[in-house]
């Protein structure tokens, strides 16, 4: 960005500026389109862990955390003057408090939850760009294909979406920690507006989670598959049920034999 700072855009995103420092961000925005397009970017990440770790923020305090009832525990050890084991039962609170918070993290950060969130975050940073959107261009499919499939250890078809509308752009390798292997692809498709989607493929082995899952982040939906062999999250700005309506394409294409049924699930 040219003229607004990293830390200003933050605030303005999440609405910690008063009125005139909040016109003068959007002023600057219209002007400056590289600002616009990271403050674009910011916002479509802020949603997406909003979506995944929202709930945690809603669920209730348990009443053994309740601040006053840890009060009066410790007031009462300091009138027994065990120093000593009023520090251990605050330590021991503390652990359970920890235990507590990071409870609903563990639970959000299920397998298939990273892979959709990873892939939101691909989408996010790959749509962006122009020159470099892919790594292997879509017209050397038969070479990306046999790429992809050896180092995904399974084989691997590029969806042809031509009658959706929308051009086979290419597609990359991209890295996946969180799973056995250690790789997922991205391709990417174009329509006539210059829309883009994409679809972030890994293997199967070792991730648990339901076959279909649909999650909303702001501007963006994601549609989670899998089967035994594959997942595949198909991330776009298209209306949910364009978004279904080309995933079936996508997924009957992937793996033929395997498709789904068209039942999804809406978080």
């Amino acid at each position: 960005m040219s003229e607004i700072d990293r830390d200003s855009l933050m605030a303005y995103l999440d609405n910690q500026l008063g009125p005139d420092d909040r016109a003068e961000i959007e002023r600057q925005l219209a002007t400056d389109p590289e600002a616009a397009t990271e403050a674009a970017l910011m916002q479509r990440q802020a949603d997406a862990i909003r979506t995944l770790y929202g709930p945690a923020a809603t669920e209730p305090v348990p009443s053994r955390l309740s601040p006053h009832r840890l009060a009066l525990a410790a007031q009462r050890r300091r009138w027994q003057g065990l120093a000593r084991a009023a520090m251990i039962v605050g330590v021991l609170g503390i652990g359970m408090a920890a235990g507590w918070l990071l409870r609903p993290w563990a639970d959000n950060l299920a397998l298939y939850n990273r892979l959709i969130a990873d892939a939101v975050s691909a989408h996010t940073v790959f749509v962006a760009e122009g020159r470099h959107a892919v790594e292997v261009a879509g017209e050397e499919t038969d070479h990306l294909s046999s790429w992809l499939s050896n180092r995904l250890g399974t084989g691997l078809a590029m969806p042809d979406l031509a009658t959706a509308g929308f051009s086979f752009l290419g597609g990359r390798l991209l890295p996946a920690p969180a799973i056995p292997g250690g790789r997922a692809a991205q391709l990417m498709y174009e329509d006539d507006t210059g829309q883009r989607v994409t679809l972030y493929i890994t293997p199967k082995t070792g991730v648990d989670g339901p076959n279909l899952e649909l999650v909303r982040f702001g501007s963006d939906n994601a549609l989670y598959w899998a089967n035994a062999i594959i997942t595949c999250t198909i991330v776009g700005p298209q209306p949910v049920d364009a978004l279904q309506a080309l995933a079936d394409s996508v997924f009957s294409q992937l793996t033929p034999a395997a498709a789904p049924a068209p039942v999804y699930r809406e978080l």
